[in-house]
């Protein structure tokens, strides 16, 4: 009975300093949650990028003793996953690092599925909207590129409705928006910018566009027309980038990816360039979010996790920082250098998405894209 009765002493003053001890964490320093962290252990992450495994090798390299144990799992993915896992009591993951913030806005935040966290250290280098909600990682693509090689002179795509001509029936390709949130997110982003988009196709054939009784303005048109001008959709995007990159084509398509595929150009054999003079724009500029797990196993770890990611205070943010130091990533702490062989974030022809709006819409484009497929 004394067992008993302690053991249960203990578990109520375990549970009444709960909270106060995560709050302590929130405030600690990266030398002080290391301390509390190698008590823990190891640390999960689903990470919507491969680079992660540089991360880890970095992280376990300054943080002996902890184990850093990443999955390279797309976004969509990780939020099918972390629902499911969640609603049946498992909490197994610490950090999720992702994008669709829309989703993770609307459907996980407000559920307390995740949790911000902002590293003190890093507070005053953010800019405010990149850290109201969640924390902004880095600032990423879903940009039309283009085959610099067999196009020397720039982009063939002045408007982006030339998509929807004769001349780019079957050559423009996109990752499957119904399995990539990304490009759903694009396409969205797309049909919200009706004004925009109308006054394009006007600049492009020189006439007030018309649009489909059961459409909702010019960027639903667009949509429309571009699946009926033989869309292709890939199943990954390392087949897009190659199909679209391949330095020795001679009439390669055009389409939608990450700017910061570039990066892999000598490596892999490709010209990708960004198609930055396209009007109305390019693309979208979306935030990579670092957020941790209703629950997380390891919090301590969870916290110093997102703190080395968020880089040191070198130009190029050291190996925090440093796999995601390329063209077509953007630091959210702007005391981390844009990468020179990118376009600098001011000159970007990208729209930068609003995740609430994307949120309510995405549904609809949804559904008009599953029509068109």
């Amino acid at each position: 009975m004394k067992y008993s009765m302690t053991g249960a002493l203990l578990g109520a003053m375990l549970m009444t300093t709960a909270p106060a001890m995560a709050q302590d964490l929130d405030t600690m320093t990266p030398e002080e949650l290391y301390e509390v962290a190698k008590t823990e252990g190891s640390v999960t992450v689903f990470s919507l990028s491969s680079r992660i495994a540089r991360i880890e090798s970095a992280f376990e390299a300054q943080y002996p003793g902890i184990d850093l144990i990443g999955f390279d799992i797309n976004s969509t993915k990780q939020i099918a996953r972390l629902e499911a896992e969640q609603r049946a009591d498992i909490y197994a993951v610490d950090v999720l690092y992702l994008s669709e913030a829309p989703v993770v806005l609307r459907d996980l935040l407000p559920e307390g599925m995740v949790t911000k966290y902002v590293p003190p250290r890093v507070a005053d280098q953010v800019p405010a909207e990149l850290q109201a909600d969640l924390l902004t990682h880095r600032l990423s693509t879903r940009a039309l590129m283009y085959n610099e090689a067999a196009y020397p002179d720039g982009t063939p795509i002045a408007n982006l409705w030339q998509l929807t001509t004769d001349d780019w029936r079957g050559k423009v390709l996109m990752e499957d928006p119904s399995q990539r949130g990304e490009a759903l997110d694009l396409l969205t982003e797309i049909a919200l910018r009706s004004d925009e988009m109308a006054a394009a196709y006007e600049a492009q054939f020189g006439m007030p566009i018309t649009v489909d009784e059961d459409l909702d303005g010019a960027g639903e048109q667009f949509i429309r027309d571009l699946f009926d001008n033989d869309l292709v959709m890939v199943g990954s995007s390392s087949t897009l980038r190659a199909a679209v990159g391949d330095i020795n084509a001679t009439d390669p398509s055009v389409g939608w990816t990450t700017y910061s595929a570039a990066r892999n150009n000598e490596k892999e054999g490709w010209a990708l360039q960004i198609s930055n003079d396209t009007v109305p724009s390019a693309g979208i500029l979306f935030p990579a979010v670092l957020t941790i797990a209703k629950n997380a196993p390891n919090p301590a770890a969870a916290r110093l996790l997102i703190d080395f990611m968020m880089g040191d205070d070198t130009p190029t943010g050291g190996p925090g920082f440093e796999p995601f130091y390329v063209q077509g990533d953007y630091a959210a702490r702007r005391t981390i250098e844009d990468h020179p062989d990118a376009v600098p974030l001011e000159d970007l022809n990208l729209w930068t998405m609003d995740p609430a709006a994307t949120g309510a819409a995405r549904a609809r484009v949804l559904d008009l894209i599953l029509v068109l497929q």
